[in-house]
């Protein structure tokens, strides 16, 4: 197959993945975990006033094994160190997401995790990330901006146990891993004959929509390509209008998965190429888009995980067109009592 013109890089020193890393992935992944589904949403359909003919396609992570997206791009990346890891442990800092995706995939390769996430992670996430038999080590978000300890103590472990160090968003193993579901999208649409005219994904760190990015590029090149952030936490954004990478120092958003400070190099170039713009979508919003798809769905999902629903509601992407309309539901792991709350607010 060609490959798509995005995924090239003005960093020579890096290796940049394409499209035929994604397909290398797929076939590690087959391995461990089947697809997440491609669900149709005929509420949001209705919800947009779409002509007749067009269609909106919900790819929900959250039946993952860990809840999540992050073990696709965590399974590839152990596969390709499992032999360079031998008996050392792996390294790793998270929000909670990749905490549990690595360590499914150290569960998988018999390897040994060791992760750093916030103290303030939801419980949901320590729960997981253990039962998959990681050992995990806390430090403060909110003075990490000032101290680095998040760093630091991932830093400490790869030095005194001799740990390999996994990133969880900037590394093109994980961003190849993470495109496979970009690629399962492009089949099950174009198996049905469909067309694409817009995707949306939540942007953090960049590895999700990198990923998806290079599958989508592939497949549907007519298709826009747009990034959801939250509000304050936008340096994506802010990356593509200064045409380099920007850092927020202390992004703040309820998504506690989108609060990485800023894109990967690994991932920018991909980003900056393929990726037509993001938006930055405000808290309350959010959180009305969690409560709209559990009422017309009976999804319970993160704040993470709905961001680009909300986008889609609220009109902060325009939608014109004639293909298929695709989002990126990203994750399902919050607190049941978290989660009640906000759907009374």
């Amino acid at each position: 197959m060609p490959e798509p013109s995005c995924p090239s890089s003005s960093e020579p020193q890096l290796t940049i993945p394409t499209f035929a890393d994604v397909v290398a992935a797929r076939d590690v992944l087959r391995q461990h975990i089947s697809p997440a589904p491609l669900i149709r949403s005929y509420a949001l359909e209705q919800h947009l006033g779409l002509a007749e003919g067009r269609r909106v396609w919900l790819k929900d992570y959250g039946w993952t094994p860990v809840g999540s997206y992050k073990l696709m791009g965590a399974l590839n990346w152990m596969a390709h160190h499992a032999e360079e890891i031998g008996d050392r442990p792996v390294a790793a800092h998270s929000s909670g997401n990749f905490a549990s995706g690595i360590a499914f995939a150290g569960m998988r390769y018999g390897k040994k995790v060791i992760v750093v996430m916030p103290e303030d992670a939801p419980r949901i996430k320590f729960e997981r990330t253990r039962s998959f038999g990681a050992e995990i080590r806390t430090y403060d978000k909110a003075t990490d901006h000032l101290t680095g300890q998040r760093d630091r103590l991932t830093r400490e472990i790869a030095e005194q146990q001799n740990a390999v160090q996994a990133s969880p968003y900037d590394d093109p193993h994980v961003i190849a891993g993470n495109g496979v579901g970009g690629w399962e999208i492009v089949e099950e649409l174009q198996r049905q004959e469909r067309s694409v005219s817009h995707f949306l994904c939540p942007v953090s760190g960049g590895g999700l929509m990198a990923g998806h990015a290079l599958s989508i590029a592939h497949g549907f090149p007519e298709a826009t390509i747009t990034g959801i952030e939250p509000e304050h936490a936008a340096d994506f954004a802010q990356s593509l209008r200064a045409g380099h990478r920007v850092r927020i120092d202390q992004p703040e958003s309820i998504c506690d998965g989108l609060l990485s400070y800023d894109v990967g190099r690994h991932n920018w170039p991909i980003l900056q190429r393929c990726v037509a713009r993001s938006v930055a979508i405000p808290d309350s919003q959010t959180l009305q888009a969690l409560r709209w798809l559990y009422q017309h769905h009976g999804v319970r999902a993160e704040p993470s995980g709905v961001i680009s629903l909300a986008a889609a509601l609220t009109g902060a992407v325009p939608l014109a067109g004639t293909g298929d309309i695709v989002l990126v539901v990203s994750g399902r792991n919050v607190d049941e009592a978290t989660f009640r709350q906000w759907l009374n607010e």
